[in-house]
């Protein structure tokens, strides 16, 4: 008639060790569904990642130095270029600088390697990979807050 539950069944726990695994899963999900070039860079932006993610890092402060994550997207461009052809985008976009540069009738100002202007595949790239890696390092500060949540 009256029965003792056992306590962990009176109470029982969320199932919020799932949510983890579940947000991971879908955000795996998202990743794999990449257009081409993001695909290509990600294992690039993923690098400079692991290679910062280490106690105490940059990454992990409040405010992050913008000038070190320039640093980082700088190191992750440099790597793309380096190891990839990335022909899709360099047939582009050679052609509307020959059409500005005719218009213009100026040199495109490059500063720190990498040109700045709008529209050039270097802007561009260095535009993608920012992004990827402020969303990556954003997903991994969030892991890393999850981890060392201290509970007292």
């Amino acid at each position: 008639m009256n029965e003792k539950m056992p306590y962990y069944m009176a109470y029982p726990t969320p199932f919020s060790f799932d949510d983890e695994r579940t947000e991971r899963m879908d955000f795996e999900y998202l990743k794999s569904m990449y257009p081409e070039i993001p695909k290509r860079i990600l294992p690039y932006v993923e690098e400079e990642c692991d290679r910062m993610e280490y106690e105490n890092s940059m990454v992990y402060d409040q405010y992050p130095d913008k000038l070190q994550l320039k640093m980082m997207c700088r190191r992750v461009c440099d790597n793309v270029r380096r190891h990839e052809r990335l022909a899709e985008w360099s047939e582009a976009f050679d052609e509307e600088e020959n059409e500005e540069s005719a218009v213009s009738g100026a040199a495109c100002s490059c500063r720190d390697g990498g040109c700045w202007r709008r529209g050039s595949e270097k802007g561009m790239l260095r535009d993608l990979v920012e992004v990827m890696l402020f969303q990556e390092l954003y997903k991994r500060r969030c892991d890393h807050r999850r981890r060392c949540r201290r509970f007292y």
